[in-house]
This record gives structure tokens, sequence and C-alpha cells, in this order.
């Protein structure tokens, strides 16, 4: 299976780095099975920290080992589970269980209002569910520990 990393550089060694930010699923490496996510996250990047140029980086991960091998998280949709996890690694405040790989919809730039709304208790979970329905989320693959880094295989990369 192909996976595509956005950035404003090549990545051919994937690290695992500190967020300075609240991400979705928490600090880790994150991929997508959609290259136009990526590419759109690449440009973005690099409209942030004005610098570089957007590149995707595109990996061989290894399901067959991974699932073998790691410990999962699964969304398969966007329902109150995801919400809760999604608000809690935002704000930086999950305890919960650490796993390997962390897949689901992606909480984009266009429904960061609705998460926002939910995580500062100005939405109910059922208001930010129903608000959420019209978006098509994208997936969004988290890789959290060296291990599952390993299951990932660098191919190549295109510059746009």
């Amino acid at each position: 299976m192909l996976l595509f990393h956005g950035s404003n550089m090549v990545i051919e060694h994937p690290r695992l780095l500190g967020q300075t930010r609240g991400l979705d699923f928490g600090a880790g490496f994150y991929l997508t099975t959609h290259e136009e996510q990526a590419k759109g996250f690449a440009v973005t990047v690099v409209n942030r920290r004005r610098m570089g140029v957007p590149t995707i980086s595109v990996f061989e991960y290894d399901e067959i080992v991974a699932n073998e091998t790691l410990d999962f998280l699964i969304f398969s949709e966007p329902d109150a589970d995801w919400l809760a996890f999604v608000k809690d690694n935002r704000l930086n405040a999950y305890l919960g269980k650490n796993y390997d790989v962390i897949i689901g919809p992606v909480a984009n730039d266009r429904v960061y209002p609705t998460i926002q709304g939910f995580a500062i208790g100005q939405l109910s979970i059922e208001a930010a569910l129903v608000a959420l329905r019209p978006y098509k989320l994208f997936d969004q693959y988290c890789f959290t520990t060296e291990k599952a880094l390993a299951t990932l295989r660098f191919s190549e990369y295109l510059e746009l």
C-alpha cells in the first residue's frame, strides 16, 4: 500500500519529533492514502514556514508486518469516540493508551471551527457530529513509534 506525506522538503527517513502544537492524533509521523490531500498539506506547510518546496514523499507501507506486530487504534468514521480523541489530543490532554499507529479521518482546516467549538464547550458532541456530516474527511495515518516507522519504506518523491 502506498502512503503519502506532504511537506516542504523530501522526507526519506521519517523521524518522530516532539510536537509544539496539538494535532489530531498527537505526536507522530502523519501520512494519508490520498495524494491530493498530501499535496494540499505540502502547500500549507510551505506557506506556514515560508521556506522550501511543496513536496510529496511516497512510502510503501508493509501492512502484513504491521498487522502482525503493531498495536492500532482505528476510527472508521468521525464518530463520538473520534471527536473526543481529537479534542483531547488537540488540547494536549490525552492520557489514554498509547498505540503504534492511529488511523482515522483528518480534522482539516475546513472542520477546525467545529472541532474547536466542541473543544471549548460551545458545541455539544451531538451538534458537532451533525456539523461534520456534510464534509468528506479523508484519512490520516499517524505513526507514533519507531517500530511503526519500520513498516515504511521510502519509494519516491514528487515536487509540486
